[in-house]
């Protein structure tokens, strides 16, 4: 073992492999084939291991191949070796693609305008090099594109429209929705409004799809009354443009608004609000790449 201890630093990882080839093998022709090499070079590569370290690694009598004590003590050793430089060159690989390659991304417009534009300036920010390819979509389409690998990860609403164990969601956060309308809308000076108070308004309302579409018409449905459409069919920044002008109220989450600039009255839910969770989905089965791991790390601990 001393001797091997001396001189594990001048070993070659090609011999190395040689020779666990040939301990797993017992066979210096098909350990050659398995490494893809000639069995001449291997065995040349084995005598000269055996060479540096002053002992004989495998008994070769009549052609059966068995191992010494010597051959016994550096197997453990050197699968060792070679598994930490093969765990090496992976974690090499993946820092690379932090300087270089893509994630691709979904999210909900909603998200879009409100959670994602400073967490992707902060990734952005430290890692320039990586693109950002962003697909935004209803949940429904989302989970779709997530299924059959168009995306490495998804911001979606929970719970899912199609339940799928395929998908592993993490809570990012819980929001409030909130109704925005214009500044001079009649009846909503108050500190809140219900939702039983929106009968008497007409919504402008998202395209079918919409996470927030089917939230809202369920609410007033849960309150015993179907609601009015003044508009429908938008994306949100057309909501919130229709708003602006008047042509009536919105239900949307409170971050949108927050983030929605002037020419807008927010005005709180009362008991029971209206909530939304927002979960990052990817594919149970595959990894994500190394940067959509950091990415999910960073809106994770956002």
């Amino acid at each position: 073992m001393a001797i091997i201890g001396r001189t594990l630093a001048c070993m070659q990882f090609q011999q190395l492999l040689y020779f666990v080839a040939v301990a797993e093998t017992r066979h210096f022709t098909r350990a050659a084939e398995q490494v893809h090499v000639s069995q001449p070079s291997l065995s040349q590569q084995v005598r000269a291991l055996e060479k540096e370290l002053g002992a004989e690694l495998f008994s070769r009598a009549r052609g059966n191949i068995a191992l010494t004590d010597a051959g016994e003590a550096l197997l453990p050793l050197a699968r060792r070796i070679l598994a930490d430089a093969d765990t090496a060159r992976i974690e090499v690989q993946e820092l690379a693609q932090l300087r270089r390659g893509r994630i691709r991304l979904g999210a909900t417009p909603s998200v879009c305008t409100g959670l994602l534009p400073e967490v992707l300036r902060a990734f952005h920010d430290r890692h320039p090099g990586i693109q950002l390819l962003l697909e935004e979509g209803g949940s429904h389409d989302l989970v779709r594109e997530l299924a059959r690998g168009a995306l490495d990860l998804a911001i979606v609403v929970l719970p899912l429209p199609s339940p799928s164990p395929a998908l592993t969601t993490v809570e990012l956060l819980r929001e409030d929705l909130v109704v925005v309308s214009s500044p001079d809308a009649r009846g909503f000076g108050g500190k809140t409004v219900r939702v039983a108070d929106l009968e008497r308004e007409r919504l402008v309302m998202f395209r079918h799809g919409y996470d927030l579409r089917e939230l809202t018409v369920a609410a007033c449905r849960a309150e015993g009354f179907e609601p009015e459409f003044a508009v429908e069919g938008g994306e949100m920044d057309a909501v919130l443009g229709f708003v602006r002008a008047g042509l009536g109220v919105a239900v949307v989450p409170r971050m949108v608004a927050e983030r929605a600039g002037r020419g807008l009255r927010m005005t709180p839910l009362a008991r029971p609000t209206l909530h939304r969770t927002i979960a990052l989905a990817h594919r149970s089965d595959v990894a994500p790449p190394r940067a959509a791991r950091e990415l999910q790390r960073m809106l994770l601990e956002r």
